[in-house]
């Protein structure tokens, strides 16, 4: 009988850890966002894509830390002038919009983690790209300049 018992106990014990390892990597799946190697100015980035609404909105929120390296590109189904704010930031950042044919249109530096205006470009954009603060100055980025990114198979809604 304790035999028997045992093995109830094992059954249920593994089940259990396999619950468990699978809640883990669909976590891990469901956070992995598109990616893509951005070049823009003298600078190459590491860059995650918004092409969501959710990921859009999400954006950066509540990212601790951002590398010299790295980057987002928020992709917008059409051009407008989509507002972009430092809501739930942690890091300062460099902001770009670019056109429909990825060229740099409007640019925000330095801005605050914890600044509460709304940015606006002063004319209409198709993508907005997130980097460190700096980054703009450092990287020679400047209106007119093209950025190359590939986003082809990724969906916009």
């Amino acid at each position: 009988m304790n035999h028997i018992k045992s093995n109830s106990s094992s059954y249920l014990i593994g089940s259990m850890m396999l619950l468990v390892v699978g809640a883990a990597i669909f976590l891990l799946i469901s956070q992995l966002r598109p990616t893509t190697m951005l070049f823009l100015g003298n600078g190459v980035f590491d860059a995650r894509i918004a092409s969501t609404q959710a990921a859009r909105e999400q954006g950066l929120s509540g990212v601790t830390s951002l590398k010299s390296s790295e980057a987002l590109i928020f992709v917008f189904p059409s051009d407008d002038m989509w507002d972009m704010w430092m809501k739930d930031m942690r890091v300062p950042l460099d902001i770009i919009w670019l056109d429909k044919d990825k060229k740099v249109v409007y640019s925000v530096k330095n801005i605050a983690a914890d600044n509460t205006t709304v940015f606006t470009p002063n004319v209409p954009a198709r993508y907005v790209i997130e980097v460190p603060a700096g980054t703009i100055d450092g990287q020679k980025i400047k209106s007119g300049r093209a950025a190359v990114f590939d986003i082809d198979k990724v969906e916009v809604n």
